[in-house]
């Protein structure tokens, strides 16, 4: 059962709902960094790479060690599979809902066809055309 009220997943999509952010986690599941080079290919201050760190560390998805005034992050995907069940659920929701429409829309088709049992290249042309 997927719990919706789980403060941890909105954290989890909170977080990656920033670009940044998003590209941060891209460059951690390659390997560990420090903050300076995941603040490297951004725009941005050491100090706005930071707060962007926080919120992901806040969410589980980054886990910081310091030795001295190095601090190293690597990426914790564990968080990540709440929100992967969150979306499976709905998944099998939307795919239930869709199978359902498609049957309709088959029975549907069924019966014009039995209804109108010409084909389209055959109907009689409509009246008062002078054909």
């Amino acid at each position: 059962m997927v719990d919706y009220s789980a403060p941890q997943l909105d954290d989890v999509f909170h977080a990656l709902a920033d670009p940044t952010r998003r590209a941060m986690v891209a460059r951690l599941s390659h390997s560990e960094q420090t903050v300076g080079e995941l603040a490297a290919p951004f725009s941005i201050t050491l100090a706005a790479a930071s707060k962007h760190i926080k919120v992901l560390e806040r969410a589980g998805l980054i886990a910081r060690t310091v030795n001295g005034r190095t601090h190293m992050c690597r990426l914790d995907t564990a968080p990540i599979h709440a929100g992967m069940e969150w979306m499976r659920h709905y998944e099998k929701l939307w795919n239930q809902r869709i199978d359902v429409l498609e049957g309709l829309l088959a029975s549907e088709d069924a019966d014009t066809k039995r209804a109108d049992p010409k084909p389209d290249d055959q109907q009689a042309p409509p009246k008062g055309t002078g054909s």
